[in-house]
């Protein structure tokens, strides 16, 4: 099964995108990563995304394109594949077509902004492990201090409130307009995101067979 997972930053898709990969033994493709995979490997895109990074700019469609036409062609992908972070605009989307790649499912988490701000408002990270908490959901056993290390737990710059609403606002005008996309193509599944991850991961196994 190829699917593709949307959500507004901070909505768990990528929560349940590893949980479905799990589940259905299907890789789980983020474009993030596949980017430094490539760049790893030193692929003729990945080089090409390197001189653009090196220059401070953004990767441009017909690279980042390139790159995922170069994972799906792998092995580990001829079963089915999870898209997370691509496509990202209507222009995306429709390279993944010219490509040939079939989409079966599309799944949208949606949690509204004010929670999502909520829920990145509170979150705090350990720099030295990693551990990651939430001042409401998930608090450290000392405050500010984390219970694996003993280091101090700090907000990335990524949550803070104006970082949060100003990646939403590029969501809402940029991604969202994919819903439409796939909606009309009969593959759209809508998920309504629960306050704990096994209610939203079951909604969310119930819509792949929808």
């Amino acid at each position: 099964m190829n699917l593709i997972l949307l959500g507004a930053p901070g909505a768990g898709k990528g929560t349940q995108a590893e949980i479905i990969c799990e589940k259905l033994s299907i890789p789980a493709i983020s474009t993030g990563n596949i980017i430094r995979e490539a760049l790893k490997n030193g692929t003729e895109m990945g080089l090409k995304a390197k001189a653009y990074m090196d220059e401070g700019k953004l990767v441009p469609d017909d690279v980042v394109i390139g790159i995922i036409r170069e994972r799906l062609s792998e092995d580990d992908c001829q079963n089915g594949f999870i898209l997370d972070g691509f496509p990202r605009t209507i222009p995306q989307a429709e390279a993944l077509d010219q490509m040939g790649i079939v989409i079966d499912r599309v799944i949208s988490i949606e949690v509204p902004d004010d929670k999502i701000a909520a829920r990145m408002a509170g979150r705090r990270v350990c720099l030295k492990c990693g551990a990651s908490y939430h001042t409401e959901y998930k608090k450290p056993a000392k405050e500010g201090i984390c219970n694996a290390c003993g280091s101090e737990l700090v907000q990335r710059k990524d949550d803070a409130p104006e970082t949060v609403l100003e990646r939403l606002h590029v969501y809402h005008e940029q991604t969202e307009p994919l819903k439409g996309y796939y909606e009309k193509a009969g593959k759209l599944r809508l998920v309504e995101g629960q306050e704990e991850v096994k209610d939203t991961t079951a909604l969310t196994l119930a819509a792949l067979n929808d």
